[in-house]
């Protein structure tokens, strides 16, 4: 285990303790999960798998689903590693990657995998950060991970090992938003892209930082986050995105 790749395990152990003791934290990520949840279509056949799942706390709004990461963790149930998933040929209904894709090194490489287990009517939810001239400095200065704003984003359709640890904050915005490479993502369909204000997250501390205001504060800022969500590009922080296999909508198509 290289030193990056252990890191995030201790980063794990501090972001549980973190999730025991704010409220705040615990009441604004419920708001996130229900964003999420609402993507989920339980009409789909297959399992529920969240790649990623740090420690866990998505089951509080999707029970069924998977909890997997690099490690293996009690509260997890499955160690696995994102570009190799331990899943038959579309066994799974969804895929759910909450601030995890802007950890692939090679994005197309999980999405090869990702079209390989899901239906051919899956789905993939991306929860990530998004890059606004309002977020772009909070992002840059005050969070560990790199924005890598106008660096190269690899195109391989595979990733060798070792893997390194990889950050770039700003890929589901250059690629999904702002559209950097043309015709991404090869294979599949966006059917939902939605960047929204998000303020009371970013004054929230996170999970590593004092909050900068009391919880009896926190439906205010939601309120002003979502009159302020119609400029996204302005003021927008978090995105939430939905593909699924091109395949799925050729046959809707054909159907008629």
């Amino acid at each position: 285990m290289s030193v990056p790749l252990a890191q995030h395990q201790v980063e794990i152990e501090r972001n549980l303790q973190a999730w025991r003791t704010r409220s705040l934290l615990r009441e604004i990520y419920s708001g996130f999960y229900k964003r999420i949840a609402g993507l989920i279509d339980p009409a789909i056949p297959g399992r529920i798998v969240e790649i990623g799942s740090g420690i866990g706390n998505l089951k509080s709004h999707l029970p069924h689903a998977l909890a997997t990461d690099l490690f293996p963790n009690p509260w997890l149930d499955l160690a696995c590693d994102g570009y190799e998933l331990p899943f038959r040929d579309g066994s799974l209904s969804h895929l759910v990657l909450f601030d995890v894709f802007h950890h692939l090194g090679a994005p197309n490489a999980f999405l090869a995998e990702a079209q390989r287990v899901l239906t051919s009517s899956g789905r993939l939810i991306l929860f990530e950060p998004y890059i606004s001239y309002g977020s772009y400095l909070v992002f840059r200065l005050f969070h560990h991970e790199r924005v890598a704003w106008g660096e190269p984003i690899n195109a391989a359709v595979s990733l060798a090992r070792p893997r390194a640890y990889y950050a770039a904050q700003g890929n589901a915005t250059r690629l999904v938003f702002r559209k950097e490479i043309p015709g991404w993502p090869e294979g599949w369909t966006v059917f939902h892209a939605e960047a929204f204000s998000c303020f009371h997250y970013l004054l929230s501390g996170g999970f590593s930082k004092p909050a900068l205001f009391p919880a009896s504060w926190l439906e205010g800022f939601r309120r002003a986050d979502a009159r302020l969500s119609r400029w996204p590009q302005w003021f927008g922080a978090r995105c939430l995105v939905g593909l699924r296999p091109a395949q799925f909508e050729n046959a809707r198509a054909a159907r008629g």
